[in-house]
């Protein structure tokens, strides 16, 4: 199994990113959303991207943080993920309350919403 966060799976272009927010589906578990793709030609098979609101989180120290609990969590639980698909996809994650949640709580809520999206891609599939 492999936790690493590589930086060819790291969401960085402006055309996909633009692509999720226009076409993109998403799924939910308060306080995560997803939001996903099917890519068409792409050498790894996710592209992963976080995003705090600056809204909820007024000082870049306190998104900064949120965003690396974020990107830890999909490290740790990516394989969840990973094992299911069996095409490229482009995800985007965001945290979406003013609430500031524990790691532990973070990370539950991250199992569950992959566990969805992995539903949510089966049912689009059939």
């Amino acid at each position: 199994m492999d936790f690493s966060y590589p930086k060819n799976e790291k969401l960085k272009s402006r055309k996909t990113i633009d692509l999720l927010f226009t076409e993109g589906k998403s799924v939910s578990k308060f306080p995560l959303r997803l939001v996903y793709i099917p890519l068409e030609e792409s050498d790894e098979k996710i592209k992963f991207g976080v995003s705090v609101s600056k809204k909820h989180f007024k000082k870049a120290v306190d998104r900064n943080y949120f965003k690396r609990v974020l990107r830890e969590c999909y490290r740790l639980n990516k394989n969840l993920i990973l094992d299911k698909i069996n095409q490229p996809f482009a995800v985007m994650f965001f945290y979406q309350t003013k609430d500031r949640l524990s790691y532990q709580e973070i990370n539950e809520k991250t199992i569950l919403l992959f566990e969805k999206f992995i539903t949510a891609i089966h049912s689009e599939q059939q």
